[in-house]
């Protein structure tokens, strides 16, 4: 564990090829996400889990995948989830709060035990964002509700169910991605809420989530940083771990979206120097891949740490 670097990489097909087992031999990343152009079907997703764990000598090697259900659904090859949006979730918890209880654990056993078939243990969910009219479509039904309080109870609810289930989560986009007018995948929202506001609604969906993990959103809050993203904003970590009270490991949104604005190089080092323990990189593209790892250090005691904890949930 402590030669591994601080971040997480993705990879470009089905299988390692020859210069990605040298990548991954060479700079140990803490963990590795999937995608659906790396899942084809069940037998070849255990043999490349299988494949990534040997080489890292680990069983429990971070592996993570974003498996929300609706429309993200990076198994879509092997199973439908097209119902189950976390709107379809949310209007239920209002509607009928027993039935959402045996929807909502039925589906969190259900996508947790392929999961853990196919050796992957980090899912990248629950989203908190809130739904807000008049924004992007981007978090649109992926949110459960615009009520916070509503995302914040469904999420403590999904967390806990995953992890009962030994398998990781990363509440997302932290510190609230709802109000943004244009998709980070390709510009840079900019919100222009006051930190009041922001701390009742957007930010409270987040608060004292137990989580071992969060991503940030690549979004500009301008009354609070009027330059940086919050992946490169110091004083929005600082609310985050503040305010909002998240003490685990803080990950960076994809380096690679063209919300931010710098060489991949600076992306990587002000993700670090705002404070975000990992950095994540999913294009698969090894040039890139190269400048991220050697902008990344290595593991720090704190991430040693919380790692040691995740590990505790899979036994």
């Amino acid at each position: 564990m402590i030669n591994r670097r601080s971040f997480i990489t993705g990879i470009k097909s089905t299988k390692l090829n020859n210069q990605e087992i040298i990548f991954l031999n060479k700079y140990k990343p803490w963990g590795i996400i999937l995608f659906s152009r790396n899942l084809k079907n069940i037998n070849q997703i255990k043999n490349l889990t299988s494949h990534i764990r040997k080489i890292f000598k680990d069983k429990n090697y971070p592996i993570m995948i974003d498996q929300e259900g609706g429309r993200v659904n990076r198994l879509n090859k092997l199973i439908s989830l097209d119902t189950f949006t976390s709107e379809y979730f949310g209007k239920l918890y209002t509607k009928d709060k027993k039935q959402f209880n045996i929807i909502y654990n039925f589906f969190i056993d259900k996508v947790s035990h392929l999961l853990i078939q196919l050796g992957i243990n980090i899912n990248t969910t629950p989203v908190l964002d809130l739904r807000h009219k008049r924004s992007s479509n981007v978090i649109g039904d992926r949110s459960f509700s615009r009520d916070p309080k509503i995302v914040s109870s469904i999420g403590n609810m999904c967390i806990k169910k995953f992890q009962e289930n030994s398998i990781g989560t990363i509440i997302k986009h932290i510190p609230g991605h709802g109000l943004a007018k244009v998709d980070s995948h390709f510009f840079t929202p900019t919100i222009n809420k006051t930190l009041n506001y922001l701390k009742k609604n957007d930010f409270s969906a987040f608060k004292l989530k137990n989580s071992l993990f969060a991503m940030t959103a690549h979004v500009i809050f301008s009354k609070i940083d009027s330059i940086n993203t919050v992946t490169h904003s110091k004083k929005m970590i600082k609310i985050i771990r503040d305010e909002i009270k998240f003490k685990n490991l803080i990950i960076s949104d994809d380096l690679s979206m063209k919300s931010l604005k710098y060489t991949t190089e600076q992306n990587t080092l002000k993700s670090f120097k705002a404070g975000c323990n990992l950095a994540l990189h999913c294009n698969g593209i090894l040039k890139e891949m190269n400048i991220v790892a050697e902008n990344s250090p290595k593991v720090n005691l704190f991430i040693i740490k919380k790692t040691s904890e995740f590990y505790k949930i899979l036994s």
